[in-house]
């Protein structure tokens, strides 16, 4: 018996002449008519309380249009109201990304006595009254500090503000996801020849990138919106101690609306700005993860 060789099926005519599809395909959706109406409802909520309040800062600012928003925010004590604002918030957020992670990895890693007080006090700051929060922090760092550290009135004093009120973000990004994190990946690392610090840096770090990130997001912008802890702690002088959030409060005061909606509309493009840039980071390492 002899054997012919085979001929490959040619695929038919109609096939070779259908265009192969362009662009991306059509996003598929789930949507149920309950799910719509939900989803419509959740959209409205979030409108009202967010979108239509912020497009409503936004007009005010424009108002007087850009020379007038342009003159605002580079006024002398406005301009160093929001540099000493933004800047104190950035260096929060590098030392909270820090002893943040420290922090959690203490909690998960970590046995020792005491270990449920520390985890509550740690959402202190969450719960505690922004005033409260100030009257601890001026008992303690103020005149005739018990410490020796007085630091109240003094540019010192917003930084440490805006760490007693931020320490919390970044531990609670954090935390969960050690405690997922499996420890027989890293004993895998140390079974091949690597390091800790190189077992932490290549196996540990990336994976704890994205809520690292978002910790940080999260505490700039809660810093540079803070204003409560700092009326007592900062004393709120001029060029030395006083931020933008109490440079705002004082425009209301004084019927400058369009003034004090110019300055929140420069720490709101800039704090969005700063949590899109570490979002866009996140993504990042995520894929490559």
């Amino acid at each position: 018996m002899t054997w012919a060789p085979t001929r490959p099926e040619t695929p038919p005519a109609d096939l070779e002449q259908r265009p192969l599809p362009r662009g991306r395909p059509l996003l598929q959706t789930n949507l149920t008519t309950a799910s719509g109406i939900g989803l419509g409802v959740a959209m409205i909520w979030f409108s009202m309380l967010v979108l239509i309040p912020l497009c409503a800062v936004l007009i005010t600012a424009s108002e007087g249009g850009w020379g007038a928003f342009w003159s605002t925010v580079t006024h002398p004590q406005t301009f160093a109201a929001i540099r000493l604002t933004l800047l104190s918030a950035a260096a929060v957020t590098l030392v909270n990304v820090v002893m943040g992670t420290l922090i959690a990895w203490v909690l998960v890693r970590d046995r020792f006595w005491g270990k449920g007080a520390l985890e509550v006090l740690i959402d202190l700051p969450f719960a505690l009254p922004t005033l409260v929060a100030g009257l601890v922090l001026l008992s303690l760092y103020g005149k005739d500090s018990p410490v020796g550290l007085e630091l109240a009135y003094t540019p010192a004093s917003v930084f440490l503000a805006f760490l007693f009120v931020t320490l919390p973000f970044v531990v609670r990004m954090v935390q969960p996801v050690l405690e997922e994190l499996e420890v027989e990946v890293e004993e895998a690392a140390a079974s091949l020849g690597a390091s800790r610090a190189t077992t932490f840096r290549r196996v540990i770090l990336p994976a704890l990138v994205p809520a690292i990130t978002a910790g940080a997001a999260l505490s700039f912008a809660r810093g540079v919106g803070e204003y409560g802890s700092l009326v007592l702690l900062s004393g709120n002088l001029p060029y030395r101690s006083e931020v933008a959030s109490v440079r705002i409060l004082g425009s209301i005061e004084n019927d400058n609306l369009a003034g004090a909606a110019s300055v929140a509309a420069l720490l709101l493009v800039i704090s969005l700005a700063v949590i899109v840039v570490l979002d866009a980071m996140q993504r990042r390492v995520a894929d490559r993860g």
